[in-house]
């Protein structure tokens, strides 16, 4: 019987494993080949084949001219220190450096690396990645660990926060209103980036602002209509119609197209053009332009501070700031927007930064791991993280103990138990920096030609422009520090305090100013009631959300501030005045609307401006049950809306806004860490520790007897203290 049944039996497993096998390949196929038609179609996006102008072939005779230009200056400076300046004329010493800066050995010793390559290899035309992998497919990485690996170079580049913007991996020093850490290990992740109310659209918005031609009205036109170019595909190296919208998904990768579109020489090449960075249109839509150049591709080296700076600047030091490189080529054709006010106000620049003027670079600090490359462990904004296990922090380089050279390094380094070195050593932010920014009452730019967001109030001094808080390196899901005051008396709460209101008169005078010109375009504006929503914004709450502030703050907050060390960190203010949803509304604020960005710039019609970036298909897709069943659920729960997503979609039958939009002021201004812009004169003691100080020792949680005393220093000398 034996005999008999296992040859069926064998059979049977044969068959059920060919079945299991083609199974697999169906799975595999519908995968690759159903799911990406299925995914464009239900975010109503598109992919599609990309091509760029400046991607040209050189002849060799071209290639060697190319060449020769681009290392003259080096090659001269090279033969200019072989050339003794002797008892010669000028002419003759000139001659001889001609005759030197040709030589085979000079060219060798002066030409960047990848001429060589491009010229041994017969690479005569730059076409991306493409280009790159031929010799990149896998590149070593070395660890903070000291272990090395190597990784598939496309893929580790996909995988990273400077592409896709977004991660669902624990390490974020985050912590929702519900108490828990963002993702951490046990949660069910979700995507999840930044909120990024200065920009207008919040960072999982991008899809309806990644690239937009602005018809502008400036006056040197005469009123004739000039295309801008505006979006945030400006600064994310993705060079598709959309940004990498697979990846905040459970399964699926960013199509080839997407891949093929990746700008890899706006990091790592050194004449790099900004002016090819500018939205076009072709027969699919609007996407950004990048220099796919000969010229780029053969200056390609190791990173540098200017690579970064390309899109960072405009973060930290803001567009208008004088030292910007990338403001100053704002593109051949749909030249760039400039953005006036600076969202972290502390530019790194020689002018501006110790650190910058010592040429040290980003990388030197931010220590890449491939294409991973840290922020620090220390986060207070929800901004993804590559490596949030990785130190970046002053200590790295100057211990905790860098005062040595001063005769009162006793006195200044026990300060470093309490205090950042930023807080001595950023006595300022730029003047453009914005506190309180209005995106429902844009007002016009004559110059530029579009309505833009109204700045209500600018500073970049301290008490003003930023704040000192208590920080243990955690922060919120809307941007607020995390931290507590280890000797004070209980009463340091800043979600109810510093961050929720000004009391600053000043400040609020000029809050009121601005308001009262306002007025004059919106005669609607209540300024005494727009003055207390912008400097009080918690009194748009109902006292039942207060109540339930108070709570959770208390129950859900407070164990993660008096958690780790706490140290005082200068933090940037910034609020902003936007739509939102009130139907998921809770004690923190409710969900954030977009903006369309074509529609407001060229219109000034805020209302309308956010009824078109809800007609995008993505966004309607988030008020839909898949959207709330993956993520928004879990998005609310950590923004303190316990109850769950309500899915009533914001636009009705005829395409206005339902009465659950409301303009409002968010309900604490966010805290954003700065960093950079670190001066070697520090303040000193009598910028502190006097009455009319910059630190609120009161409001840092200290009693009334001890903030007095902190006040006045009885025998120390409040001059400035000499550290050197």
């Amino acid at each position: 019987m034996k005999h008999v049944l296992a040859p069926l039996l064998q059979t049977r497993r044969r068959r059920l494993l060919l079945a299991g096998a083609l199974a697999l390949l169906a799975l595999y196929l519908v995968y690759r080949l159903l799911y990406p038609v299925l995914f464009d179609a239900y975010v109503g996006k598109i992919n599609a084949p990309l091509d760029y102008a400046s991607s040209r072939a050189l002849t060799d005779q071209a290639f060697e001219r190319m060449a020769h230009d681009l290392t003259e200056e080096a090659r001269r400076a090279r033969a200019a220190e072989r050339v003794e300046a002797e008892a010669e004329s000028a002419f003759a010493r000139e001659v001889r450096i001609e005759i030197l800066m040709n030589t085979p050995s000079v060219v060798r010793a002066t030409e960047p690396s990848h001429i060589k390559y491009f010229r041994e290899a017969g690479i005569r035309r730059y076409e991306g990645p493409k280009t790159c992998l031929q010799c990149h497919a896998t590149i070593e990485v070395t660890h903070g660990n000291g272990t090395t690996s190597v990784v598939d170079t496309l893929d580790d580049l996909v995988n990273s926060v400077h592409f896709k913007f977004q991660s669902d991996s624990p390490g974020f020093s985050t912590y929702g209103y519900d108490g828990r850490e963002v993702n951490a290990p046990g949660e069910r992740p979700i995507p999840v980036g930044k909120i990024n109310r200065a920009c207008g659209i919040p960072g999982s918005f991008s899809w309806t602002g990644w690239a937009a031609l602005i018809e502008s009205r400036p006056e040197h036109a005469g009123g004739e209509v000039v295309l801008r170019s505006e979006g945030c595909g400006q600064c994310h190296i993705g060079g598709n119609y959309q940004p990498a919208t697979e990846k905040m998904m459970p399964v699926g990768d960013v199509p080839a197209e997407a891949k093929a579109g990746i700008d890899c020489l706006i990091c790592h090449a050194t004449d790099y053009d900004m002016n090819q960075r500018y939205v076009i249109e072709d027969a699919y839509g609007l996407r950004w332009n990048q220099d796919r150049s000969m010229r780029a591709a053969l200056t390609v080296g190791p990173v540098t501070s200017d690579n970064c700076l390309r899109c960072h600047q405009h973060n930290m030091g803001g567009d208008a700031y004088h030292a910007n490189q990338a403001a100053q080529a704002l593109g051949e054709r749909h030249q760039r927007l400039l953005h006036q006010g600076a969202k972290r106000g502390n530019p790194f620049s020689p002018e501006a930064d110790v650190h910058a003027a010592a040429d040290i670079q980003c990388t030197d600090c931010h220590v890449p791991e491939g294409h991973k490359i840290p922020r620090g462990r220390f986060g207070v904004d929800l901004v993804a993280n590559d490596l949030p296990d990785k130190e970046v922090a002053c200590e790295g380089c100057h211990s905790r103990a860098p005062h040595n050279a001063s005769e009162h390094k006793a006195l200044l380094n026990g300060h470093i138990d309490r205090l950042a070195c930023e807080t001595c050593h950023i006595t300022a932010l730029e003047d453009n920096n914005v506190v309180l920014r209005d995106w429902v009452h844009p007002t016009w730019n004559a110059e530029e030609g579009i309505y833009e967001p109204t700045d209500i109030y600018r500073s970049g001094a301290p008490g003003k422009g930023f704040t000192y808080l208590w920080f243990n390196g955690n922060g919120t899901f809307l941007a607020n520090a995390l931290g507590s005051n280890p000797d004070g008396d209980g009463s340091y709460d800043p979600l109810m305090a510093q961050i929720a209101r000004i009391d600053d008169p000043e400040v609020i005078a000029a809050v009121r100013a601005r308001a009262e010109a306002l007025k004059a375009d919106y005669p609607e504006i209540d300024v005494e009631a727009y003055v207390r929503a912008a400097t009080d914004p918690l009194s748009q709450l109902t006292p039942e959300l207060l109540a339930q502030r108070r709570a959770m703050i208390e129950r859900n907050l407070r164990p993660v501030m008096e958690g780790g060390k706490s140290r005082i960190y200068p933090f940037k203010l910034f609020n902003a005045m936007m739509y939102e949803d009130t139907a998921n509304q809770g004690p923190f604020g409710a969900m954030i609307l977009p903006f369309d960005y074509a529609t407001y710039y060229a219109t000034g019609d805020s209302r309308a401006a956010v009824v078109q970036a809800l007609r995008d298909p993505i966004v309607q897709r988030m008020y839909q049950t898949p959207f709330k069943v993956y993520m928004m659920d879990e998005f609310m729960a950590y923004f303190g809306v316990l109850d769950g997503w309500t899915a009533d979609y914001p636009l009705d039958e005829t395409g206005r806004l339902g009465p659950q939009v409301e303009p409002n002021w968010m309900r604490q201004m966010g805290t954003l860490m700065v960093n950079h812009g670190i001066q070697r004169e520090a303040h000193g003691c009598a910028d502190c520790h006097a009455p009319d100080g910059i630190m609120d020792f009161r409001a840092l949680g200290y009693g009334e007897r001890r903030a007095a005393e902190l006040e006045r220093l009885d025998g120390l000398d409040l001059g400035r203290i000499d550290e050197h």
